[in-house]
């Protein structure tokens, strides 16, 4: 897993140190976290332990997870990673910060670690989003990801409501 940067993000592994600022900026948000498959973090000492079996994935070579950083300040502002493998192919999720909403920067940062999905020699990524989630939809369709189906099913093991998630793949340049 190598570090990267677009125009204006820098990819990098998370470090301990960056359990209060995740904790901060979006893990503790119900407002970012209304869509994901986890829980609102109800205290930093959950984040940190969440971030410490994190660091202990980085040794797995199927593991990319990285905090998503603006260039120009430093600051972490999310998180992208691949979440699965289904049939070989990875599915990317998601996460930023609500003072980051609206501004490009998942946009610019679903590009980003897709290019390099694809300089890794994956032939399609996949991501889904609850239908709800308008914005997340929003990034999906403008990186070119072209929507396969919808399904409904549990959200997680963590969050049990039943959720309609739409499913959506991304196929290399390279493939004819």
């Amino acid at each position: 897993m190598k570090e990267f940067d677009s125009k204006r993000l820098s990819f990098r592994r998370i470090k301990a140190e960056d359990s209060k600022r995740i904790f901060e900026c979006w893990a503790s948000d119900e407002e970012v976290t209304k869509y994901v498959t986890w829980n609102a973090h109800q205290n930093v000492e959950t984040t940190a332990y969440i971030v410490s079996m994190w660091l202990k994935e980085y040794d797995d070579p199927a593991c990319y997870r990285y905090g998503i950083e603006l260039k120009e300040t430093r600051e972490l502002i999310g998180m992208i990673d691949i979440v699965g493998y289904i049939d070989g192919k990875p599915e990317i999720g998601y996460v930023l910060g609500r003072n980051y909403w609206n501004r490009g920067y998942m946009t610019e940062a679903l590009c980003a670690m897709t290019q390099y999905l694809f300089s890794e020699g994956f032939v399609t990524v996949l991501i889904e989003a609850d239908e709800r989630n308008i914005g997340s939809n929003s990034v999906i369709r403008k990186n070119g990801f072209v929507f396969t189906h919808q399904e409904t099913r549990p959200c997680s093991s963590m969050k049990p409501e039943l959720v309609t998630v739409n499913w959506y793949k991304k196929d290399s340049p390279d493939v004819i």
